[in-house]
């Protein structure tokens, strides 16, 4: 429980000072996916029913959209980076782990049940691990010309800081499994295979949600504090 509490005020520290207006998951992911949608993450899904492709199969560059969830009012949107495999990819996007903070090519893996992407699990990059909530989504807005643009930070979309993400070596590893678990050419009928469970780590679960926590380090703590006990 220390070593929790003591992860989480160093995640406290690191965020923007009060009162800074801190880099939002929107412009962000406008900016590197070049779908030209405005408005709350939440309302991307259906603004781009008639704008753009939409489907449940990841692509490099698709922005992925999250459902309204727990803290999570707004939604959230991500950009694919790059395909791993049937259940894996990585993601680049911001006000995620740390309010503010930009990730680049982070894991994110498909949890549902029918193997559709409807429910992830994504990348805490302060922890190195595997965030501790199942996040529902809408599904994958396809942008007119794929691709990853990059991303200058403008003073005038708020303050960011860019993490290191996941480490290179976890990142090969990552790969390189997902490469040798690659299943030989099935049915197109076939069901994708049911992702394993992932151990929850409490240390996570503070800043998993990609709205910023306008709550105090006491109110955090006494969070965890409250998780731990109902496990």
């Amino acid at each position: 429980m220390a070593r929790a509490a003591m992860l989480l005020a160093a995640a406290w520290i690191s965020m923007p000072a009060f009162g800074a207006t801190a880099l939002q998951c929107v412009p962000y992911a406008r900016i590197v996916s070049g779908v030209n949608i405005w408005g709350d993450a939440l309302t991307w899904w259906d603004q781009a029913a008639d704008r753009y492709k939409r489907g449940h199969e990841p692509r490099r560059g698709a922005v992925l959209a999250f459902r309204p969830a727990g803290p999570m009012t707004l939604g959230h949107v991500a950009v694919v980076s790059k395909i791993l495999g049937e259940r894996r990819m990585l993601i680049r996007h911001a006000n995620w782990s740390v309010p503010g903070a930009i990730e680049e090519d982070v894991l994110a893996i498909d949890v549902s049940e029918e193997g559709d992407w409807s429910e992830v699990r994504v990348w805490h990059s302060p922890t190195q691990t595997m965030g501790a909530r199942t996040n529902p989504t809408f599904g994958f807005i396809y942008p007119d010309k794929p691709g990853l643009r990059s991303f200058d930070p403008d003073p005038a979309l708020g303050s960011s800081i860019r993490l290191a993400g996941m480490d290179p070596a976890i990142a090969a590893r990552i790969s390189h499994e997902a490469r040798a678990a690659a299943p030989a050419a099935a049915p197109a009928t076939a069901r994708p295979p049911a992702m394993p469970r992932l151990k929850m780590d409490m240390r996570a679960i503070a800043f998993a949600d990609a709205a910023p926590s306008g709550r105090s380090l006491k109110d955090i703590i006494a969070d965890v504090k409250r998780d731990a006990r109902l496990r």
